[in-house]
Formats: structure tokens, sequence, C-alpha cells
């Protein structure tokens, strides 16, 4: 996700934050959420949507993943938003620690631009898939 804010480059964001949390939290947040956009079969109808929609505190949306070139890859990441109740349970709750990886993300950065992709990706954060049970997820999947 460090290339979303330009590796820490553009305006405004030039600080990268890595943020642990519980995973109680992000399950809390999961259990709660609503995608972001209505899908046939998946709700009642529109309207239901727009009304959990609004009185959701997490909304999800499934971005598709990237590589180092930004070129989508076959499978897709949740993008989650807070708000209300989620943001003061993230805020107060569920943090566990915050680093600074700008430097990292400089560093990633520089080396894609220079073709170093295997030394790019030998920085990159471990990435696994969130052992999530399905019943957490089936109100967000469509």
């Amino acid at each position: 996700m460090m290339y979303r804010s330009g590796w820490g480059t553009k305006e405004g964001q030039e600080t990268v934050l890595a943020v642990e949390i519980t995973r109680d939290g992000f399950d809390w947040a999961l259990r709660h959420a609503c995608l972001s956009h209505y899908v046939r079969g998946l709700h009642p109808d529109r309207s239901a949507w727009q009304r959990d929609l609004k009185r959701a505190p997490a909304r999800v949306q499934w971005d598709p993943e990237r590589d180092l070139h930004l070129r989508p890859l076959p499978y897709r990441s949740l993008q989650l938003g807070l708000s209300g109740e989620a943001s003061a349970r993230y805020a107060d709750e569920w943090i566990v620690s915050i680093s600074d990886v700008t430097p990292l993300a400089h560093e990633i950065h520089a080396l894609v631009k220079d073709g170093e992709l295997d030394s790019a990706t030998r920085l990159l954060p471990q990435e696994h898939g969130y052992p999530a049970g399905d019943e957490l997820l089936a109100h967000l999947s469509s």
C-alpha cells in the first residue's frame, strides 16, 4: 500500500506509517462493515444497502492488488475505511504499535525506479492472507 502515497512523496502524504492493530479490533470492524457499493443478491435492495452504509462504522471496498510497476494482480485486497465508533475504537483500543516506515518506502521506491525489482521485493513487508472465516466476510463478498 506504500505506493498509494507515491512512496511517501505526494503532497500531504510525505510520512508513511505502519500501524499494527489487534485482531479483535480488525474483526470487529469487519463484522460491523458494509460494502462501499451495492451488490444485487447480496443486499435486499439498493435502499437497504444505502441505510446499512449510512449506519455502518466501517466500509469495505475490494481493490486490485498491484505489483511494483503498479499493474493489477489477479486478486483483490480489502480496503477498510473507518468512521464514528470504529474510528474511536481504533484510536483508543486497537492500536498496538505505530512505526514510521517512510525511509523504507523511499528506499523501495528508489530501487523500483532503478529497475532493481528483486532488491525492492526483498524489502517489502511480508504479507499473508487474513485467516477470516467465511462467516466474517459473507456480508462483504461481492
